[in-house]
């Protein structure tokens, strides 16, 4: 199995040029809905787009519409069935094995400043990084405008793994972005190097008030959290507030957690998991002033990203976690009781859809979920009639 479950072969030049040239803005539903039974409620399973090239994350817009980013470094618009052109604006992307154009978000006040944020693997001297971009939807929807790079992870290197790069928005709009340690894991533990860690930076890139390595002496201003491996889901539970991360081990240990300011979570040095070589992580799994996990998975399912659910679709799931799995092909739920233990409850859609990778809440309750493969899909999960 490839690490964390994730393809990083290179697509010739020529497929690529064919498949831009085929998706276009005429292009159409190709797969019919599909009714599947879960633990607690049946389920309607609708292909909104297929025909997207490894599409890593969606947003809905005020009018209906889905903004998805595409892997290789186009962001488009789905709307009506229909897939856009590529937006034009997006800065170039390094689009080189798990990297490429990632995570997008909305400004909280989108609706009247067509703001918006996204993360990119980009190149430079010593190799690739984690950035972070603000922009403005054009009010066609056709292009990016005021592009501004508003953070890159202070130390890039070669490879092309482990970027984490997912964004979750705070009530007062700063940014929680997540970092992955780029497979060097010894960065992780060094509180002078962004990577493997959660950093919290308000919308225009500079540092907040609150935190907790605000002067500089102990680690970057920046760093919100460490010992993370490879973040590729966080988010915030809308009604409590708390910040989650779903995270890749390495062979096994895939965790969920709850980072605090200044915790450290304990990669390389604690692990659930062990390396691809059978080989011990660390010291084992625990160490003083070091977080335990929430909840962890073994073997691992690769998490690709995660939601807490407070729709009105599924009032079943209220409170419950979403994480989209890529390795295992599945949507895995997960409950907590009010001791704040965790439980996995059930694994749905096994092997039906592909690689799960972002998965977000629709404004109706319906769940969002791309699939990262070449022909990659955007689903709509929504309650199936009676």
């Amino acid at each position: 199995m490839r690490p964390d479950g994730v393809g990083f072969g290179r697509v010739g030049v020529s497929i690529v040029l064919m498949a831009s040239a085929v998706l276009s803005a005429t292009a159409t539903l190709a797969e019919p809905s599909q009714t599947i039974k879960t633990q607690e409620v049946t389920v309607k399973v609708e292909t909104i787009a297929a025909g997207l090239e490894h599409p890593w994350a969606v947003e809905v817009l005020p009018d209906g519409a889905y903004l998805v980013t595409e892997r290789p470094g186009r962001m488009r618009l789905v709307r009506d069935g229909k897939i856009s052109a590529p937006i034009s604006g997006v800065p170039e992307a390094y689009a080189h094995g798990q990297g490429g154009l990632l995570d997008v978000a909305l400004d909280p006040k989108f609706a009247s400043n067509r703001t918006l944020y996204f993360t990119a693997s980009v190149a430079g001297n010593g190799g690739s990084g984690t950035a972070v971009f603000r922009a403005r939807l054009s009010q066609d929807g056709k292009q990016l405008t005021d592009v501004k790079r508003i953070f890159l992870m202070n130390k890039l290197s070669r490879g092309d793994l482990q970027y984490g790069s997912r964004i979750a928005i705070a009530r007062d709009g700063s940014l929680f972005v997540s970092l992955g340690d780029r497979r060097q894991q010894d960065r992780a533990q060094d509180f002078q190097d962004d990577a493997g860690s959660i950093i919290h930076i308000e919308n225009d890139g500079s540092v907040p008030a609150d935190n907790p390595f605000k002067d500089g002496k102990r680690a970057l201003p920046e760093i919100w959290s460490k010992g993370h491996r490879n973040p590729q889901g966080i988010t915030f539970d809308s009604e409590t507030n708390k910040l989650y991360t779903a995270e890749h081990g390495a062979r096994g240990g895939d965790e969920i957690n709850t980072p605090e300011a200044g915790r450290n979570y304990g990669w390389p040095i604690i692990s659930y998991g062990v390396n691809y070589s059978g080989t011990k992580i660390g010291v084992g799994t625990a160490k003083a002033g070091m977080e335990q996990p929430r909840f962890y998975w073994d073997p691992s399912i690769a998490p690709g990203a995660i939601a807490v659910y407070r729709g009105k679709m599924f009032p079943e799931w209220n409170g419950d976690f979403l994480v989209t799995a890529l390795k295992f092909e599945l949507l895995s739920r997960l409950s907590q009781d009010g001791k704040g233990k965790i439980t996995e409850r059930e694994r749905m859609f096994d092997d039906k859809f592909g690689r799960m990778r972002d998965i977000t809440i629709a404004p109706d309750g319906a769940l969002l979920i791309t699939t990262d493969e070449d022909d990659g899909a955007l689903l709509r999960i929504s309650r199936a009639a009676n």
